[in-house]
């Protein structure tokens, strides 16, 4: 598969099909859920793996994105449904999503961190003890 254009580098949505998915055009929502498919299935979980992030596997980082996306664990806001979670999210929130993932490529071990204690703290567990503490 080619590589995907980060959502920014598409621009404005118009024409046909436009306001099909609340203003989000259903070629914009599948390249949408195409990214985030890449991302976190594939691309944050391995790097998680080779630089020992706090999340190094698929359902975790989806868990981590979900939940910082929508303000709270993902399972007790979006509404029950068919299929993956990410794929019910509202178009707004798809976009959110997918640009949290790239911002946690981009700025790495830090942000996954802060993002992985915040969702485990709305679902009432305690952050991960980091290398070397006490």
């Amino acid at each position: 598969m080619g590589a995907l254009l980060p959502v920014g580098a598409l621009g404005g949505r118009t024409g046909r099909g436009a306001a099909s998915m609340g203003g989000v055009d259903e070629d914009h929502r599948a390249h949408l859920l195409a990214r985030y498919r890449e991302l976190v299935l594939d691309r944050l979980p391995a790097r998680g793996r080779a630089e020992g992030w706090a999340v190094q596997v698929d359902h975790c980082v989806g868990r981590v994105v979900l939940d910082n996306t929508l303000g709270g664990a993902w399972r007790e806001v979006l509404p029950a449904g068919r299929g993956a979670a990410f794929t019910r999210l509202p178009p707004e929130a798809l976009e959110r999503a997918v640009a949290l993932a790239e911002r946690m490529d981009a700025e790495g071990a830090p942000l996954v961190a802060e993002l992985d204690a915040r969702s485990l703290a709305w679902r009432g567990k305690p952050p991960k003890r980091t290398r070397g503490a006490a």
